[in-house]
């Protein structure tokens, strides 16, 4: 509202002073009306102006005869008349008459001067511009007003919702009412009115709190805040369902670790109760699965294979009942593990009328054993990368240690362990010339080097032992092309015998 107030008086002052100034700075034609000194009057002005003719004709176009019995001269008309009508009065020496829409006819410019042609055309093209600019100023002032009355309708409204203590006593009169515009009065009307509205407003601006407080009709009870607070209290509910339902799982868990850990417990009290018994056993042991693998002949397709896989190891015992049928040309292959990139991790061979050799890596150690009488010999290996230590035992004494054998070198998991061929490749690709003849029995392998007192034990059947990684076990032990199972328990056979 101080914006348009103060725009609406500027605009009103600029017009005022717009065409005061245009009025003012209109040149007089040259005439001998001009040299009259300033205190000649109205009828010697006309007396000089009808002795010159031509400058009195440039002239009427701005001052004209006030008081003149005949209409001015239009553009086209012929020439005046021999005999001018006597000089009338001027009223004064500023007022206007309206100017011709179309300019004078090529005759009247013809016979001007120079100098009077371009004095017309200057005051036509002011004449205009003066229309033009108090038509810009009057749509602008007439916008003002509309607005000026929509602000105050708005107002209007605004106080009638007010209690009737805090509305505005006095009458409300429309500040823009048609009157003329360059009056002073109405200029200082409008800025009474401006500010009587910015004070109203910032009255009611600073009273609207009071009006909520004072309001006398109970306000009805809000839906958005009742929705919100329902759905406030259906979010704790979820959430406080979430809590007990996971308060819930991990009771249960909790529960569930408890009775797995006592189920690891009695099967750890179960292994150990076994371990005691068996150091203290009697030499009447018997194996829990007392059988034996038979190859009966050398070929490429018999052989048993371990269902179990080995883990990484760093040491290893390896012990077994076998009794050769190759008739002395060579026992073969009666063991081998082949890893992913390495055929010969673990291989027992003896091939032809070479002695017995252990395999590591590729790396060969000889082995210092017999098995070629036919009968039941317990062969025991033991190994360690800690500089390539290895032992060999036959019927539980020692036959030859040495080292460097793949020192440092550490045993792969997750091979493939097979009885009686030598792998040239992943659990495959057997030589017949390689294969072992005979049965094997008790093949067992534990993940440290055992004591010598241990393989006596095993070789006597006075210490019976499982091996810890794979144990001596019908369901780890699958035959097949041919190669069969039987029940037979070593350590009765040698009681026997």
């Amino acid at each position: 509202l101080k914006f348009l107030a103060v725009l609406l008086a500027a605009g009103m002052l600029a017009f005022l002073g717009a065409v005061i100034c245009i009025i003012a700075s209109v040149p007089l034609a040259a005439s001998p009306a001009r040299a009259l000194p300033g205190g000649a009057d109205n009828a010697s002005a006309a007396s000089a102006a009808a002795a010159s003719p031509g400058p009195q004709r440039s002239l009427s176009a701005l001052h004209g005869a006030g008081g003149s019995a005949g209409p001015p001269a239009l553009p086209g008309a012929p020439a005046a008349s021999a005999h001018p009508l006597p000089p009338v009065p001027l009223f004064s020496r500023f007022l206007c008459t309206p100017l011709a829409a179309a300019c004078p006819s090529g005759t009247e410019q013809g016979d001007a001067a120079p100098g009077e042609r371009e004095e017309l055309l200057l005051l036509q093209s002011t004449a205009e511009q003066l229309r033009q600019t108090a038509l810009q100023q009057e749509a602008r002032i007439r916008a003002d007003q509309d607005t000026i009355r929509e602000l105050t309708g708005k107002l209007g409204r605004c106080e009638s919702g007010l209690p009737r203590g805090l509305q505005d006593p006095g009458p409300r009169r429309d500040a823009m009412a048609d009157g003329p515009w360059d009056s002073p009065a109405l200029i200082l009307e409008l800025e009474d009115a401006v500010r009587a509205l910015r004070d109203r407003i910032d009255r009611i601006e600073q009273e609207l709190p009071v009006r909520v407080n004072l309001s006398a009709a109970p306000a009805p009870a809000p839906v958005v805040p009742t929705a919100l607070h329902s759905k406030m209290d259906e979010l704790e509910g979820q959430l406080l369902a979430k809590v007990l339902a996971l308060e819930k799982e991990r009771v249960a868990l909790s529960h569930s670790s408890q009775q797995q850990r006592q189920e690891v417990e009695k099967e750890l009290d179960a292994l150990q109760d076994r371990v005691a018994e068996l150091e203290h056993g009697s030499s009447a042991y018997s194996p829990p699965d007392a059988f034996k693998i038979s190859i009966p002949i050398r070929n490429n397709y018999m052989y048993a294979r371990v269902r179990k896989a080995l883990p990484e190891l760093y040491a290893f015992t390896v012990c077994m009942w076998l009794r050769s049928r190759s008739g002395g040309t060579g026992q073969g292959t009666p063991f081998s593990y082949s890893v992913p990139g390495q055929a010969n991790e673990i291989v027992l061979l003896e091939a032809g009328h070479d002695p017995m050799e252990l395999l590591i890596n590729d790396k060969v150690a000889q082995l210092p054993l017999s098995l070629k009488d036919s009968g039941w010999h317990h062969i025991c290996i033991a190994w360690t990368t800690r500089d390539g230590l290895w032992s060999a035992y036959q019927d539980g004494e020692l036959r030859g240690s040495g080292e460097n054998l793949a020192a440092w070198h550490p045993i792969k998991p997750h091979g493939i362990l097979i009885l009686g061929q030598e792998q040239d490749t992943l659990g495959g690709r057997f030589d017949a010339t390689q294969a072992f003849v005979g049965d094997i029995a008790q093949f067992n392998l534990w993940d440290h080097a055992l004591t010598p007192a241990q393989v006596l034990g095993l070789a006597n059947c006075t210490g019976p032992l499982l091996g810890n990684i794979l144990p001596w076990e019908d369901k780890l032990v699958e035959v097949f092309g041919g190669a069969t199972k039987a029940t037979f328990d070593v350590c009765q056979g040698r009681a026997k015998a």
